[in-house]
């Protein structure tokens, strides 16, 4: 029988590298702004209210109209490919249209009058409305890539893979934190949202390769399952891969009472729920963080360290969560990794909200540790899901997974930005821009990451009782 297209190491490695391009520059757009916290408030008249706000529109469409749930549905009923293909439209035509707010509609410091909805000015809420589209395609691409890498490293080193599709989203992440402010200052504020615009653009068409290869697997896996009923005489590898096979193509055809399945599974609480609190613990603080540098490390707008010192973090989440995962796939222990990654975050989001050591040498420090976490849990959290979702299900899982973990993302900055309004100001900065004591809002980061250390420990006790194999190796 003919081998199929995922067993040979280079190819199912080039479709990692594929897909995972959708979701580096999907990065780069949804990190780009969060540099510009500073220059938007002194330039465009923004508060911190307003960027909150910006951030929080990440999730409108996911979380209040369902339709990252919706999304992940038809994955499981239409496939990677139809769902994917869309998926990085929408990408694009969410970036263009936050390009278009940020370029060509009137800023509050421009034009003050214009409050369109809940205090907030029209510029701000075409850009959230850009953004809001984009996230819809943005989440909906990135259940779609977790199931193309499960279903394409399936028997081999998904770990690894999954660590490393991590880590070259971190590529994206750390180009924005890093040369956003660069691009914006030597051409315009909306400069880093054009440039996302056309990444897009050559990661939907990166997609539709990926559309071709994962087509000619689906057909092995057909002729594979026909020439199997036959009775074809194999050896024993190739048995094993008609199996893989017969396997895959059963679980593709979803069910609605899967739904409810998912629902009703306590694990799959427990899994939801650690997502919702270590992220929401995590990227939004990542929203903020070149702000807390200005405001207590003693970092300057024209020093090139205010953008390399939040980038850290995703800097050594690009270096070690590939590590973190072959560790995983040769070794086990996966709830071990996450109880030890969630206990380091609590230590290094202290830390921040102490006030001991405003030193900049000692904020490097505590964001390489802070790094470290964020590449020890997601290298082994992701890969964990389909050891306790069947892959029939696993579309819907990880949408309904995403979905909660959005409700995280959009309330979190918007409850920072609030606090930071209300009970953080302590002056106005040279630019115009207020200053900010972080401490309030670095304790309210610490304790999610606290409860994320509780849930972890659950989660090991769940999968002593149900045997999932969370703490064998995956190979």
């Amino acid at each position: 029988m003919e081998k199929l297209l995922s067993d040979n190491k280079a190819s199912r490695w080039a479709v990692l590298l594929i897909v995972s391009l959708t979701m580096l520059f999907g990065y780069f757009l949804n990190d780009a702004m969060a540099p510009l916290m500073t220059a938007l408030q002194g330039q465009y008249g923004w508060t911190a209210g307003d960027y909150g706000f910006f951030n929080s529109s990440y999730s409108w469409l996911n979380v209040f109209c369902l339709m990252l749930i919706f999304g992940g549905i038809i994955l499981d009923k239409m496939g990677p490919r139809f769902t994917g293909t869309i998926a990085c439209a929408l990408m694009v035509i969410g970036a263009f249209v936050k390009y278009i707010a940020v370029q060509y509609v009137p800023s509050p410091a421009a034009d003050p009058g214009h409050i369109v909805f809940l205090g907030h000015h029209r510029q701000v809420v075409v850009a959230c409305i850009g953004f809001a589209v984009f996230a819809m395609g943005y989440e909906m691409c990135g259940i779609t890539v977790s199931k193309v890498i499960a279903k394409w490293f399936k028997g081999h080193e998904m770990a690894l893979a999954m660590g490393t599709q991590v880590a070259l989203c971190r590529v994206g992440s750390f180009a924005a934190m890093f040369f956003s402010p660069m691009i914006a200052k030597r051409w315009q504020m909306s400069s880093p949202l054009l440039l996302s615009c056309v990444l897009l653009c050559i990661a939907l068409l990166a997609y539709l390769v990926f559309n071709v290869m994962d087509k000619k697997l689906d057909t092995q896996f057909k002729s594979q399952q026909a020439g199997g009923s036959t009775g074809q005489q194999v050896n024993k590898s190739t048995s094993q891969r008609v199996n893989r096979s017969t396997s895959q193509q059963d679980d593709d055809g979803f069910k609605l009472s899967d739904l409810k399945a998912i629902l009703t599974s306590r694990s799959f609480w427990l899994i939801a729920l650690f997502c919702l609190i270590f992220y929401s613990s995590v990227k939004p603080f990542n929203k903020f963080s070149t702000s807390l540098m200005l405001n207590k490390y003693g970092f300057t707008e024209d020093s090139a360290f205010v953008n390399f010192v939040p980038s850290l973090l995703h800097l050594c989440s690009l270096c070690l969560t590939p590590v973190f995962g072959w560790l995983y796939d040769k070794k086990g222990h996966g709830t071990r990794f996450l109880i030890i990654g969630c206990l380091v975050l609590v230590a290094s989001l202290l830390c921040f909200a102490l006030p001991i050591f405003p030193t900049q040498g000692f904020a490097i420090i505590l964001m390489v540790v802070l790094g470290i976490a964020y590449s020890m849990v997601p290298a082994v959290f992701w890969p964990i899901i389909p050891k306790v979702i069947p892959h029939r299900r696993l579309g819907t899982g990880y949408s309904v997974i995403f979905w909660i973990q959005n409700i995280g993302l959009s309330y979190v900055p918007l409850l920072i930005g609030i606090v930071l309004d209300r009970w953080c100001v302590t002056g106005t900065s040279s630019n115009g821009a207020p200053t900010y004591n972080y401490t309030l809002p670095m304790c309210i980061f610490a304790c999610l990451a606290l409860v994320s250390v509780f849930i972890a420990t659950l989660i090991r006790k769940d999968d002593r009782r149900n045997h999932y194999g969370i703490e064998e190796p995956n190979i």
